[in-house]
């Protein structure tokens, strides 16, 4: 893993692999670099791939006072630090921090961002989550989210549990506290983002709940660069249910831009 230092003087860590134009990663809520695994090699045929893995987590550092501005800057100065052209793909509550650190470089070529998070919680999800997780039960407290927030369906949340990074996953529960709240006070502010004119790629699973559909919709209109792409068949996570047509799309995109 190499590192670079953030805005905040927290160290923030990434795998690197691959050749070619840099492209960086952003996992979501809960994950660390190895999330992009089943994709990883696929796009390392064709880029600089740069998977980080977000504060809080792996051989990322933290700080004692989390504010998800924090994040936006780490992604930013992740960017920075490669300079030239990069690309930058976010998932989840990465798609966030990727979407906010397009504000803050001047180095991005391109962005997609698959199923950024939206305010959808139900009333005291964010209390129970803490509860369960104060009584020592990380894994219920993974669960629960994904039940309640991501709203996976059993046979997804079968699968997701099989998966080789499903305990690193565990290890990471203290954080969704901390992230639902910033997501349940985040608005998406068109006026913010309508000089970027980045190419933007939004990535949607076809399967996906209603409110993600909604949430793509409001950024495709604040984004005036931006277009929609639906995965057939997928939920929230194409990238371990549909790698090939997941990487498929990621490369086919970038490639169009010439």
């Amino acid at each position: 893993m190499e590192k670079i230092i953030s805005t905040d003087g927290t160290p923030i860590a990434y795998q690197r692999s691959g050749s070619g134009p840099p492209l960086v990663l952003v996992h979501g809520t809960l994950g660390t670099y190895g999330r992009w695994a089943p994709i990883l090699p696929a796009l390392a045929e064709q880029f600089t791939v740069y998977a980080i893995d977000r504060r809080g987590r792996g051989e990322s550092g933290d700080s004692p006072d989390y504010a998800i501005e924090r994040e936006y800057e780490d992604v930013a100065a992740v960017v920075d630090a490669i300079g030239g052209e990069v690309n930058l793909l976010g998932h989840s509550f990465g798609a966030l921090c990727s979407l906010e650190a397009a504000l803050r470089t001047l180095h991005l070529r391109a962005l997609i961002v698959y199923e950024p998070p939206a305010a959808q919680t139900s009333d005291g999800i964010i209390d129970r989550l803490q509860s369960i997780l104060d009584t020592g039960d990380r894994e219920g407290t993974l669960l629960t989210f994904l039940r309640e927030v991501v709203r996976m369906p059993p046979h997804e949340l079968e699968y997701y549990k099989t998966l080789p990074a499903f305990p690193a996953r565990v290890a990471a529960a203290h954080t969704l506290p901390r992230e639902l709240h910033a997501v349940q006070e985040y608005h998406v502010e068109p006026d913010r983002f309508q000089h970027l004119d980045v190419p933007t790629l939004l990535l949607l699973g076809g399967d996906s709940p209603s409110f993600f559909r909604q949430n793509i919709e409001a950024w495709h209109a604040a984004l005036p660069n931006s277009r929609i792409v639906v995965l057939p068949g997928q939920q929230h996570i194409a990238m371990d249910t549909a790698p090939d047509l997941f990487a498929s799309e990621v490369k086919a995109f970038l490639s169009g831009l010439g």
